[in-house]
């Protein structure tokens, strides 16, 4: 795999994944008991917005940069603003946190992460920014398989899909790990980010997902641009199985960047019926 994440720190699609993730943690730690958070993909937990791979894109200019500036955005973006702003010590935005990180920060006592990260240089990275945090363990190891291995039988459970996409089975995989995940344990939730390219992608995954999972679905979209391109990333989505009504939030996080950071795109937030 080619994939290095550092190059797409902070664009939009980072923007709609973590905003979103952090309102679902916000609701989450009202509830009783322990949680359990599992990230399939968790890369290297921390980016350098001046380092190399960052500046040669330019997708975080386009994306945190503007966001930290703006005077509009909606305060579902407020949780997410105050982490980068206390990363970088309140100084200019040259550091940007990857959902390791963002979850480590909004663990309770009690609760436990699991970051999976399959390339070592990354894994290695990622043990490193998370070193020393209590309830925190990192594996260097696929976390398809390691979400169903570390997802408690019993007791509450969020797991993290956010795969590069490099693969053709990646959807598939998605499909198989959330049926798994709630055959192993009815109460698991997951939360799956996918790219935008073209509908028919999309929505081929939405049927496989029903077909093969008996829970109900807030599918959230946030398009940049037209999807006329399928050779482009026009957007990204968000698929919630099992969670809290987020319909609102997932609406106002996805309208704010679709409109304030694209150009001819748009957004819309549903739910699919519990087959």
């Amino acid at each position: 795999m080619n994939y290095r994440h550092a190059f797409h720190a902070g664009n939009f699609a980072d923007l709609v994944k973590h905003a979103a993730l952090l309102r679902l943690l916000t609701d989450l730690a009202t509830g009783p008991g322990p949680l359990t958070v599992v990230d399939t993909h968790a890369g290297r937990g921390l980016y350098d917005l001046t380092g190399r791979e960052a500046t040669a894109s330019g997708e975080a200019q386009a994306g945190i940069l503007r966001l930290q500036a703006a005077t509009d955005a909606p305060p579902e973006f407020g949780p997410l603003r105050a982490a980068v702003a206390a990363l970088n010590g309140g100084g200019p935005t040259r550091r940007y946190p990857g959902s390791p990180w963002l979850v480590a920060q909004a663990l309770r006592p009690a609760d436990r992460y699991v970051g999976c990260e399959l390339r070592k240089e990354e894994h290695d990275a990622l043990r490193a920014a998370l070193a020393g945090r209590t309830g925190v363990r990192t594996l260097n190891a696929d976390g398809y398989e390691a979400a169903l291995r570390e997802a408690p039988a019993s007791g509450r459970v969020l797991v993290l899909i956010d795969p590069p996409f490099e693969k053709p089975d990646d959807y598939a995989r998605i499909v198989d790990t959330v049926a798994g995940l709630r055959s192993r344990n009815p109460a698991a939730q997951a939360l799956v980010w996918l790219p935008l390219k073209d509908l028919e992608t999309f929505d081929a995954f939405l049927r496989d997902l029903e077909d093969e999972v008996a829970a109900p679905m807030l599918v959230a979209e946030c398009r940049v641009r037209p999807l006329n391109d399928p050779m482009k990333m026009n957007g990204c989505a968000l698929v919630l199985v099992n969670g809290p009504d987020l319909s609102q939030p997932f609406a106002a996080i996805c309208g704010w960047v679709a409109e304030a950071l694209g150009a001819g795109g748009g957004h819309r937030t549903y739910s699919l019926p519990l087959r």
